[in-house]
C-alpha cells in the first residue's frame, strides 16, 4: 500500500490551520463579550461637572466608576459614590458616604454626628455652615445612606431637601479611579496642602503686619 506523504500533510496543515483560526475567533469573541461586560456592567467613565467634591475632585475630572464593587460588599463610610438622580429626566452627581443604614445622623454646631456621637472625619473639611434637614437627627433606612458634598458649603446633598437620603438601588457604584492623574479617588488628599496653604497664607498676613 502506497501512502501519499504530501497530501497527508496538506490535510494536516489545513486542519491545524483551522483549529487556530477557530482558537483566534473564540479569543476574540471572548475579548468582545468581557469588554461588554466590563463596559456595561463593570466599568464606566464620568466626567465630574461643578465643585462640589472640591478639593478631591474638581469640574471636568474624568473618573472611572467601580459598578463591581458594591455586588461584592456593602457601601462602606467615606467611599465617594457616583449616584443617580431626577425622576423624568436621570443625571450623576458625585458625593461621600457619611451615615450608614439603621444610624441617626445630626449635624450640630457645624459638626457630624452619628448615633450621637462627633464623626472623626479622615480630612479636614471646613466647618458647615449651615446643617439644613440634618439640624433635626435624621434616622436612616435600611436601604439609606447620608451623604455630604466635600466642600461643605458649596454644594447640594443630604442636607438639602431637593436630595435628602440616597437609596441604596440609586447608587451606580464607587468612584474609583482620577483618569486625569491615573489615581485612586480614595487616596486623594487635597485637604492637607488646602489646610498648608491657609496656614501660610496666615503666616505671611502676620509678618506683614
Amino acid at each position: 500500500m502506497k501512502y501519499d506523504f504530501d497530501l497527508e500533510n496538506r490535510k494536516e496543515a489545513r486542519k491545524k490551520l483551522i483549529i487556530k483560526i477557530i482558537i483566534t475567533m473564540l479569543e476574540v469573541v471572548a475579548v468582545l463579550v468581557l469588554a461588554f461586560c466590563v463596559t456595561h456592567f463593570g466599568m464606566e467613565t464620568y466626567t465630574v461637572s461643578g465643585e462640589e467634591m472640591k478639593p478631591t475632585l474638581v469640574s471636568g475630572d474624568k473618573i472611572l466608576v467601580n459598578k463591581i464593587s458594591y455586588r461584592l460588599h456593602s457601601v462602606r463610610r467615606n467611599d465617594v459614590v457616583v449616584r443617580m438622580s431626577g425622576s423624568e429626566h436621570n443625571y450623576y452627581s458625585v458625593q461621600r458616604v457619611i451615615g450608614l443604614p439603621g444610624e441617626t445622623v445630626q449635624i450640630k454646631d457645624g459638626q457630624v454626628l452619628i448615633n450621637g456621637e462627633q464623626l472623626e472625619e479622615k480630612y479636614d473639611f471646613e466647618t458647615m455652615e449651615n446643617g439644613g434637614l440634618a439640624l433635626e437627627k435624621i434616622t436612616l433606612d435600611e436601604d439609606e445612606y447620608f451623604v455630604l458634598c466635600d466642600n461643605r458649603n458649596n454644594g447640594e446633598d443630604s442636607r438639602n431637601a431637593s436630595v435628602g437620603n440616597i437609596l441604596e438601588d440609586n447608587i451606580v457604584g464607587k468612584a474609583w479611579i482620577r483618569m486625569n492623574t491615573i489615581e485612586f479617588v480614595g487616596w486623594i488628599d487635597g485637604f492637607s496642602d488646602k489646610t498648608l496653604n491657609q496656614s501660610t497664607s496666615s503666616e505671611e498676613e502676620a509678618s506683614s503686619e
